[in-house]
């Protein structure tokens, strides 16, 4: 209950007067990347998109308070794993291909981007170990693997 209180807190915090106007609003996009830790986040746009019920990047409460249950140290790593691949999959096909990894390593890389050589090399190298059906893209299944792979995920 004390979680339900605090992320409560938070999402009044973005914008005081509409909460207290109406406790069903719905925050914009822009509200909600008001939050710091979305602030610095390279796919805070594919974040709030996942997490809004609308699918335009606004939020409600209830939208909201997902969003910080899924990030928080308690949550489940088969539902953090759900969500980052659904946060990967840029153009929302069900699996990540060769443009949605190219748009996270871009992401991740931030100014110090890779050139296209580089960068198709590390794609090579990621659907080699991780493609596991040879279709050049992955499934979630494949995603979940590669994840139950690297214990730091998690965090």
């Amino acid at each position: 209950m004390f979680f339900v209180y605090s992320v409560y807190k938070r999402f009044r915090q973005l914008n005081e007067d509409k909460v207290q106007r109406d406790k069903n609003v719905k925050l914009s996009r822009e509200e909600i990347l008001k939050l710091p830790e979305l602030q610095v986040n390279p796919f805070n746009d594919r974040i709030t998109t996942v997490f809004s019920s609308s699918g335009d990047g606004g939020m409600t409460f209830e939208d909201f308070l997902d969003m910080m249950s899924v990030f928080s140290d308690n949550a489940p790593k088969n539902v953090k794993v759900e969500y980052a691949f659904r946060i990967y999959d840029f153009d929302e096909d069900d699996v990540i291909s060769s443009d949605d990894l190219k748009q996270v390593v871009n992401r991740l890389t931030g100014e110090q981007q890779l050139n296209e050589e580089e960068m198709q090399q590390l794609i090579d190298n990621i659907l080699e170990e991780a493609d596991l059906d040879d279709d050049d893209s992955l499934s979630f299944a494949e995603f979940e693997h590669v994840i139950s792979k690297a214990p730091d995920f998690i965090k």
